[in-house]
C-alpha cells in the first residue's frame, strides 16, 4: 500500500465530511487508506462517519487523548509506504497525493513533505514553512522583528518569509495540518511524542526527522485550503499560553540546559508581554473614541460659551465664573458621553441611532438636574441647547470620518443583507440556494452563477462563471459559494485566489450534504448557516405558538365570508379553523412528527417547507426544514408561512 491518511476529529463533522469528501478523490488512482481517529466528539460525527464513509478505518475514543496520542494510535496501524497526517478542517487538490508521492519517491533523502497552504479567503498561510524556534529566531518571532524585516534571512527565520512561497524549498519545520511522512523514517526516529497535548508536535516530529539525517521539504506545486484555527483561536491569550507552553516542552528535550533555561524564560516573558500588549490595546481601542469625542466637543462647547460669555452675558454685565470652563463644561460632556455608552453608543460596529439617542437622554439628565439648581449655579440653558446640536454634529461627524477610514470593527451597522452567488451546475446550485434561502439569515439577493450553458433563461441566472469578475461588482455579491459537487478543489482555490481582492467572503457546499462551510466557521455557527438554539420544545416558545394558533384562528373565523374566497378546500378550511382551536391541530408543524415529539407537536395544515412556494423538496431538505424549525421556533415563522401557504388552509393535516 503507498499511503495512510490520518485524520483527527474532534467535535468538526461537518470539516470532516468535506474533508474526507476531497481525500477520497484525490485517492482515485493511489493505493491508500484512510483512518478517522475520533477524540470523543459530542456531535455528530460517528454518525456521519457510519453513513457516508463506512469505508474509514475508525478509532473512537472514549476521551479527548490529544492530537498526538491520536495520530499515534493510527499510525500504527497504517500500512502505506507513507503516512499523511491531516487536519479536518481542510480541504486537498484531486491530485494532491499523486504529486507529493512523486516526488517523495523521486526524493530518497525527504523524510517529510508539506505543501502550500490557503485559508478560506484564499489567502497564503506563512506556516505552511517554517525554521526551529531556536531562542534567536523566537525572539524575533514573539517581539514582532519577524514581521518588520520579513526578507531577512536573520529575522525572518520563523517562518522563513525570505524564500519563495512559490518554489521547492528544503525546510526545518513541517505544519501538522498536512504532514507526508515516510513510515520506514518514523519507524527509525519514534512517532509523535505524547508529552505534547496539542501545539509542538510537529516541531517536535520535523527537528527529529532532521536529526535521524533526512530533510523536510516545502512542496508548493500543489495546494490545500485549511480554515486553520479548529480548536483554539489563535488571537486568544489561551492560544498563546498553550503554543508557548509547548515550546517549553520542545526546548527541555532538544536544547542544552543553559538554552533551554534562556527559551523558558524567553518564552515568559513573551507570554506576560503578549498578554499585557493585549490588555492595552483592548483598553485603548475601548477609550480611543470616547476621547476623541470629548476633545471635540469640549473645543465646540469652550468656543460656544465664550462667544456667549463675550456677546450676550458680557452686555447683561454678567460672565460665566471661571470653574465653568475647567469643571461645567466637562460635567456636561462627562454625561453625554456616559449616556452614550448606556444606549450602546460605543459598541461595534457603530449604530448612529444609538449614539444620537444617547446625546438626548444626557441632555434631558442635564437639564432636569439643571432646574433643579439654585439661580446662581443655572448658567444657561441656551449654551446646553447650543451644547447639544455641537454634540450632535460632533460625535456624527467623528464616526462618519472613521467609518470613511475604514478602521477595523468601526464600520457603520448598515444591517447589509446577505448578497449571494451559488456557483455550480444549475440542478445542484438550485439544491444549495433552497438550502441557504431555508435559514434563518434571509438574502437581500440569492443567485445563480452557472458553469454550463443555459438554454433558457432562468431569471435566478445572473451569469456564466466566465464572467464572475464583472457579475461581482455589477450585483454588489458580498458571498460565493462553491459547489463541490461541479467543481474540482484546484478550481475553487484558483478561483478564490482571483477573487481575493474583490473583497468576497467564499464558502463550499460539499456534495449530499447540508452544511455550506466557509472561513472560520468552527467558530460561528452563522458561518455554516446552522442557527442558535430556541427550541420548540421550551414551554414559553410552545405557549407562544399555542396563542398564535387561537389568535388567528379566530381572526380567519370573524373575516370567514371573505378570507373563505382564497382557499382552494373551502369546507376543510371552516373544519380546521375549529380543529385548532379546539387543540387538535396547529396552522403550522413539521412535516413528520415521531413518537417522542407527540407530546407536544400537534400536527399541522402547512409545514415549514410550504413558505418556500415553487420549490419541490427531497426528503433530506424537509426533514432539515422541520429541524430548524424545532431548534430556532418563531412566531413570525409560523405567520409568514401562513401567508404564503394561505391557499392550501383548508387541507388535511400534513402527517396522513
Amino acid at each position: 500500500m503507498k499511503l495512510s491518511v490520518v485524520i483527527v476529529n474532534y467535535n468538526v463533522a461537518y470539516f470532516l465530511e468535506q474533508a474526507l469528501t476531497s481525500v477520497y478523490k484525490a485517492l482515485r488512482n493511489v493505493d491508500g487508506e484512510v483512518f478517522v481517529v475520533d477524540n470523543n466528539s459530542a456531535d455528530n460525527s460517528l454518525a456521519m462517519l457510519e453513513a457516508k464513509f463506512p469505508q474509514v478505518h475508525l478509532i473512537a475514543n472514549k476521551e479527548n487523548v490529544g492530537f498526538a496520542k491520536a495520530n499515534n494510535q493510527a499510525i500504527r496501524e497504517a500500512q502505506g509506504e507513507y503516512v499523511l497526517l491531516l487536519n479536518p478542517d481542510t480541504v486537498v487538490e484531486e491530485d494532491t497525493f499523486e504529486k507529493c508521492i512523486r516526488f517523495m519517491d523521486e526524493t530518497p533523502d525527504a523524510g517529510g513533505l508539506g505543501v502550500k497552504m490557503v485559508n478560506g479567503k484564499g489567502e497564503f498561510l506563512p506556516e505552511s514553512k517554517r525554521g526551529i524556534p531556536f531562542p534567536a529566531v523566537a525572539f524575533y518571532k514573539l517581539f514582532g522583528l519577524s514581521k518588520m524585516f520579513p526578507n531577512s534571512r536573520k529575522f525572518g527565520a520563523y517562518h522563513l518569509t525570505y524564500l519563495d512561497n512559490d518554489q521547492i524549498h528544503s525546510v526545518e519545520v513541517l505544519s501538522g495540518a498536512f504532514m507526508m511522512l515516510r513510515k520506514s523514517v518514523l519507524d527509525q526516529i519514534g512517532l509523535l511524542d505524547e508529552d505534547y497535548f496539542m501545539y509542538g508536535e510537529d516541531i517536535d516530529l520535523s527537528y527529529r526527522i532532521l536529526k535521524g539525517g533526512y530533510k523536510n521539504y516545502y512542496f508548493p506545486e500543489t495546494r490545500i485550503i485549511h480554515y486553520k484555527g479548529e480548536s483554539t483561536k489563535t488571537g486568544s491569550l489561551n492560544y498563546v499560553h498553550i503554543f508557548y507552553k509547548a515550546m517549553q516542552i520542545f526546548a527541555r528535550k532538544h536544547f542544552s540546559q543553559k538554552n533551554a533555561k534562556l527559551f523558558n524564560g524567553l518564552i515568559d516573558v513573551a507570554i506576560w508581554f503578549r498578554a499585557s500588549l493585549a490588555a492595552l490595546k483592548r483598553i485603548f481601542s475601548y477609550l480611543l473614541l470616547p476621547i476623541v469625542d470629548f476633545v471635540l466637543i469640549y473645543a465646540g462647547v469652550f468656543a460656544l460659551s465664550r462667544y456667549w460669555d463675550l456677546n450676550i452675558l458680557a452686555a447683561r454685565n454678567s460672565l460665566f465664573p471661571k470653574y465653568y470652563y475647567y469643571l461645567i463644561i466637562p460635567i456636561y460632556i462627562v454625561v453625554w458621553l456616559v449616556s452614550i455608552a448606556c444606549c450602546k453608543g460605543y459598541r461595534k460596529p457603530v449604530r448612529l441611532a444609538n449614539v444620537n439617542k444617547g446625546v438626548f437622554i444626557g441632555t434631558v439628565c442635564i437639564l432636569l438636574v439643571y432646574a433643579l439648581l439654585p439661580e446662581t449655579l443655572r448658567f444657561s440653558r441656551a449654551v446646553v441647547l447650543l451644547g447639544t446640536m455641537w454634540t450632535l454634529i460632533a460625535v456624527n461627524l467623528i464616526r462618519y470620518v472613521v467609518g470613511k477610514l475604514h478602521i477595523k470593527g468601526n464600520d457603520f451597522d448598515r444591517k447589509e443583507g446577505r448578497r449571494i452567488a451559488v456557483v455550480g451546475a444549475l440542478d445542484e446550485a438550485e439544491r444549495v440556494l433552497a438550502l441557504v434561502q431555508m435559514m434563518e439569515n434571509k438574502c437581500e439577493m440569492a443567485s445563480i452563477i452557472t458553469i454550463e450553458p443555459q438554454d433558457q433563461e432562468k431569471p435566478v441566472v445572473i451569469g456564466h462563471l466566465d464572467h464572475i469578475q464583472d457579475l461581482i461588482p455589477l450585483y454588489h455579491l458580498n458571498e460565493v459559494i462553491f459547489c463541490a459537487r461541479d467543481l474540482s478543489s484546484e478550481s475553487i482555490i484558483d478561483w478564490m485566489g482571483r477573487l481575493r481582492s474583490l473583497q468576497v467572503e467564499f464558502k463550499i457546499a460539499p456534495e449530499d450534504s447540508s452544511a455550506v462551510i466557509g472561513s472560520n466557521s468552527i467558530f460561528s455557527s452563522e458561518d455554516i448557516y446552522t442557527v442558535p438554539v430556541h427550541s420548540l420544545v421550551q414551554k414559553e416558545n410552545l405557549r407562544r405558538k399555542r396563542a398564535f394558533d387561537i389568535a388567528s384562528a379566530l381572526v380567519l373565523l370573524l373575516m370567514l365570508p371573505v378570507d373563505i374566497w382564497f382557499v382552494q378546500d373551502k369546507g376543510g378550511f371552516v373544519r380546521n379553523i375549529f380543529k385548532v382551536l379546539g387543540g387538535k391541530m396547529s396552522w403550522v408543524s413539521c412535516h413528520a412528527i415521531d413518537e417522542s415529539e407527540s407530546g407536544f407537536l400537534r400536527p399541522g395544515v402547512l409545514s415549514p417547507a410550504d413558505a418556500f412556494r415553487g420549490h419541490d423538496f427531497s426528503g433530506e431538505m424537509l426533514a432539515l426544514a422541520d429541524n430548524l424549525y424545532k431548534r430556532d421556533y418563531k412566531v413570525k415563522v409560523d405567520a409568514m408561512t401562513m401567508a404564503k401557504g394561505f391557499r392550501n388552509l383548508g387541507r388535511e393535516s400534513i402527517d396522513k
